[in-house]
């Protein structure tokens, strides 16, 4: 039976090998706080948790704990819903974090599996050629054909491992799998049990298992979830960042990370043009301007958070390799662009028209504009 992996600190080193990964998981990144919450946790924890739903909730959403430790926000949103992601995966049903793309569902679900289980990394990609073996299980074929059906030529999925070692599965982009092959989940989500009919046998899952899944609404490939399998989920519907300040924190945030993860030679991105970034974002995603006067267009993308922050490090590598190290509008409006034009005909005509009837009437945008102008 696998064990579980528990969180430890990467270390400091310079020679040290997760210094030079390009991107660590949760569990290594926030090592640190994940190890002060566990020190501090006095509540009672669910079984197979290596934190409470307490602690769990206060590494999502950030807090300050008693010794002044401070632990940093993860999601900036709702905390009512974070609250009924954490009570489902103490259940027995799975959660599905549902909602449009960029909304952090990919992010919320890896920090929840490595604040529960200390391992986010047992993940099942969902794609339009995702089979059963992935979910399931597959076999080393060299050994079926030298020996036969054996536990030793049997390969096991993330899912199997999650079962028997009594921690948390993460699935991506559930609705992208084909819908045959969503079904083999009803068996392991209503039964905790995973038959292995080859081998007479069948994997129980340890207490601590659940599952993961998350979804978008606005996916081209999307099979519709069978009425039998929704039931076995609870379904949290995860927004776009209900206010401009709010999105200009997630923004700045995490494009700060990225500059640090990647090393860029430039100075921190000036909040004002973030917030200049976001702004033009959730109007066209919102077809209104943030003062509520004056209604526009909306391109055929959906804009999400997590484009603007791919804005932002775009911008920031430009400004670090090609400019001054200054984060300016001409950086930012190439990858603006690219973001907003995703129908050369149709979004090409929203962003001119944006340009010419909101961009360039305010005064303090005279830079995007022509930066805007130039780039078109």
């Amino acid at each position: 039976m696998a064990k579980k992996t528990p969180a430890t600190a990467p270390a400091t080193s310079a020679d040290s090998p997760l210094q030079s990964k390009l991107r660590q998981h949760a569990e290594q990144e926030f090592a640190a706080e994940l190890e002060a919450l566990a020190a501090q946790d006095d509540r009672q924890k669910p079984p197979g948790w290596n934190l409470s739903p307490w602690a769990v909730k206060t590494y999502l959403l950030g807090g300050r704990l008693a010794d002044g430790f401070e632990v940093s926000p993860k999601y900036v949103g709702n905390g009512k819903l974070v609250e009924i992601a954490v009570a489902t995966l103490a259940t027995d049903r799975a959660l599905l974090l549902y909602g449009v793309p960029g909304t952090a569902k990919s992010w919320v679900s890896e920090h929840l599996a490595a604040a529960i289980s200390g391992n986010s990394t047992l993940l099942v990609q969902g794609t339009a050629g995702t089979d059963e073996a992935s979910l399931r299980y597959g076999w080393n074929y060299a050994r079926l054909l030298a020996e036969g059906p054996s536990t030793k030529a049997l390969v096991p999925s993330p899912m199997m491992l999650a079962m028997e070692s009594g921690q948390i599965a993460r699935i991506e982009e559930l609705t992208r799998i084909p819908s045959d092959v969503q079904d083999t989940l009803i068996t392991i989500l209503s039964e905790k049990t995973l038959p292995i009919p080859e081998l007479n046998q069948e994997t129980q899952a340890t207490r601590g298992f659940n599952v993961i899944a998350t979804a978008n609404n606005r996916d081209k490939g999307i099979n519709e979830l069978s009425s039998a399998l929704l039931r076995r989920f609870n379904t949290v519907v995860l927004p776009p960042p209900d206010t401009l300040e709010d999105e200009v924190a997630i923004v700045s945030r995490r494009s700060e990370q990225m500059g640090r993860a990647l090393e860029l030679p430039c100075e921190k991105p000036a909040l004002e043009e973030i917030r200049r970034v976001v702004t033009i974002f959730r109007e066209l995603r919102n077809g209104l301007t943030e003062d509520g006067k004056t209604k526009v267009k909306s391109p055929s993308g959906t804009l999400s958070t997590a484009e603007a922050i791919s804005v932002i490090a775009g911008g920031m590598a430009l400004s670090a390799y090609y400019g001054d190290g200054q984060l300016k509008a001409g950086d930012l409006v190439s990858g603006m662009v690219g973001a907003i034009v995703k129908d050369p005909v149709q979004d090409q005509v929203v962003w001119q028209e944006y340009l010419q009837t909101i961009v360039k009437e305010r005064d303090d945008w005279k830079d995007w504009y022509r930066a805007g102008r130039s780039a078109s």
